[in-house]
């Protein structure tokens, strides 16, 4: 990895949250066709001139689905190659990020026709799989199912629906809820398609398809971009069942979301749009497709699958949303995450409100949402809501412009719509209300010091100040998203708190090194041998704790943000470990392994839920994945040039980290 820095985050960081949301923001605007490719084209020019080799790795990766998705295939040539030469000079072969590159070139060669060197990537990729993901590892049914897409472009049939049938075995086994799972419904739809290769399985194809398209429907997945391909799938099988007629509504309802998310002058487009011609073709007359229409039975459970549940007019059936664990929907409302709600809400009445009642002070007042709950993270969904979900939104202010406009435009603010989008009004909780409030009208520093004590980020020297600052509580200032800001100044105080001094960050880089030593490697196996189950299952929490710190910060703050509030902590682990160039991306595996042993570890199995067999093989488990997990951050120290020792009890590392530290201050020296 090139970063070319000494000391302190580099002037030119590229922040790769930042950069992606940017490019989520533009897939959601739908405005991908137009926008996608100068953003990412001037996002490679930045990563380049700064010598950043994971941005660019990242950004590459963007962009060759993208040329992808819009046929282009010679475009993406010199992008798969640059991918791969870059992973070789990252040293990256064996991680996940080599991974994900070799299945997204594999991808895009089968796409362009070439079999064979997408069949070789795609092969390499499964030998490797095993030294990096275990067997029921979701991203290992991605694998199979690509592979089992180029076998059945090949004509290789059997070798494909093989790949398919683990794939979602895989799938199934590890989803929470088969039933309202996208990845389950590609599964199906994918064997649909392929089971048309048999004439005598033309059932088993129908009931895959509609399989799909009810999952889509139950899990209220309709809007999502892969939809597209259940509706064509489904049609295709109708058709190539002798039903041409019915056919026809689904494949107009895949090119409004094709159109929707990838353009109509995408190849996907105009291959969807093709198909449906080819099937109009086949209905001798109108009378007859009307004869046709008429003759399918209007019961959602007949054994061939959902007819009348896609409309002609392209609306969504309505969805009922009952609380989840921390709130709900509303009835009749659609899926949503809370900050595609706010951004919305924004669009619809803020811009306005602003424009029309402040336009001396539109361009100095920032937008967005920012601060405490799973919505600002990105983290909720329709069975994890934030309690305070509904519309909202910030408006950030300068302490001038708040004293002299702040409680009118609250007041104005307040007098919005409280309804939108089939939400509201506002859940608000105790914990939200007067000065904790999460949405509104605010002065910057004062919006800062609520969550951090701070107006703005502490001076880099004052390194105390930054020790006392928890990781959550930074979190949680520097997350969300920025919708608008034509001042600037809400978005320096937010980037100033993502600037950790590099001296604070090697502190608690060894810190953490010394509490993972004492909790997993020195005090569990102590705790274990006295019997002690619940000291040895605290044990397991600190290590636990203190590794999910660790990743964050040898990420470090200004490209992965900060560990969150402990709820979201896996959630973060597992979206840090997806993306290119992440460091130790993928312990969250071997945590989340350590803690399902916990209790027959801690306690054994006698008069518990684990049986009679006792705790022994389960703590040899648990101490054998400890060590494992102290070895992979012993060769990550080693990588960041952090450590020139192979000592694996992490308390001995904290020499070598601590040498790195250039200032005196006893409060960052633990030795």
């Amino acid at each position: 990895m090139n970063h070319h820095s000494t000391g302190g985050q580099p002037d030119d960081a590229i922040d790769i949250d930042a950069l992606l949301q940017g490019l989520d923001d533009i897939f959601a605007a739908n405005e991908a066709p137009s926008k996608a490719e100068p953003y990412l084209l001037n996002a490679l020019r930045i990563a380049r001139h700064a010598d950043d080799d994971a941005a660019e790795l990242s950004i590459l990766n963007e962009l060759m689905g993208f040329y992808r998705s819009q046929g282009r295939h010679d475009d993406n040539a010199p992008v798969i190659e640059r991918a791969l030469m870059l992973t070789g000079r990252m040293h990256l072969e064996g991680s996940e990020a080599w991974l994900s590159t070799l299945i997204n070139a594999a991808t895009s060669q089968r796409a362009a026709g070439n079999m064979d060197d997408s069949e070789r990537l795609y092969l390499l990729a499964l030998k490797s799989s095993d030294r990096i993901f275990d067997g029921n590892d979701r991203r290992l049914a991605a694998l199979h199912n690509n592979l089992s897409m180029l076998y059945s472009s090949m004509g290789r049939y059997s070798e494909a629906e093989h790949q398919l049938d683990q794939a979602l075995n895989i799938l199934e086994q590890t989803s929470v809820n088969p039933a309202e799972d996208i990845d389950v419904a590609s599964s199906h739809s994918n064997l649909a398609l392929l089971l048309l290769n048999t004439p005598s399985r033309t059932q088993e194809s129908l009931d895959h398809a509609a399989k799909a398209l009810e999952i889509y429907h139950q899990g209220g997945l309709e809007t999502r971009a892969h939809f597209a391909a259940a509706l064509a799938a489904y049609a295709q099988v109708l058709a190539h069942a002798g039903r041409p007629a019915d056919s026809l509504p689904y494949y107009e309802r895949a090119l409004e979301t094709i159109a929707l998310h990838y353009g109509p002058n995408s190849e996907y487009y105009r291959t969807t749009e093709a198909n449906l011609e080819s099937v109009r073709a086949l209905i001798p007359s109108p009378d007859q497709a009307h004869e046709a229409a008429q003759d399918v039975p209007a019961h959602a459970d007949e054994k061939d699958g959902p007819r009348r549940r896609i409309p002609h007019d392209g609306a969504r059936p309505v969805q009922h949303g009952g609380k989840g664990s921390d709130g709900g929907g509303r009835e009749g409302s659609r899926s949503i995450t809370g900050m595609e709600l706010s951004r919305a809400y924004w669009e619809r009445y803020g811009k306005s409100l602003l424009a029309e009642g402040y336009p001396d002070y539109q361009g100095r007042i920032a937008a967005g949402l920012i601060g405490h709950g799973s919505e600002c993270y990105g983290f909720d969904d329709a069975h994890s809501r934030d309690h305070d979900f509904g519309p909202g939104f910030c408006l950030w202010l300068s302490h001038e412009d708040f004293s002299r406009i702040g409680t009118r435009l609250q007041q104005d603010y307040e007098a919005l719509p409280q309804e939108f989008l089939g939400f509201g009004p506002r859940e608000t909780s105790v914990r939200a209300q007067g000065n904790g409030r999460r949405v509104g009208v605010f002065e910057i520093g004062d919006f800062f010091r609520s969550i951090t004590g701070y107006e703005q980020a502490p001076p880099q020297d004052h390194h105390a100040e930054w020790l006392m600052l928890d990781e959550a509580t930074l979190a949680a200032a520097t997350n969300g998203e920025i919708f608008a800001d034509p001042f600037g100044r809400l978005s320096r105080t937010r980037q100033d708190f993502k600037l950790m001094p590099e001296d604070v960050r090697l502190a608690l880089i060894s810190k953490r090194l010394g509490m993972i030593s004492q909790s997993g490697q020195y005090n569990l196996p102590r705790m274990l041998t006295r019997g002690d189950g619940a000291a040895a299952w605290l044990c397991i929490e600190q290590f636990t704790s203190a590794v999910s710190s660790l990743v964050f910060l040898l990420n470090t703050p200004i490209r992965a943000g900060y560990l969150p509030y402990y709820k979201w902590s896996f959630a973060a682990l597992r979206r840090l470990g997806s993306r290119m160039g992440t460091r130790l991306p993928h312990l969250f595996g071997p945590l989340e392994s350590l803690m399902r042993i916990a209790s027959a570890a801690c306690f054994g199995g006698h008069g518990t839920a684990e049986g009679e067999a006792g705790s022994e093989p389960a703590a040899r488990q648990a101490i054998a994945t400890i060590e494992a997990v102290c070895s992979e951050i012993v060769t990550a120290l080693r990588q960041e040039g952090l450590s020139d020792s192979d000592e694996t009890f992490l308390e001995w590392q904290r020499p070598y980290i601590e040498a790195h530290i250039h200032s005196a201050d006893p409060c960052l020296h633990s030795i």
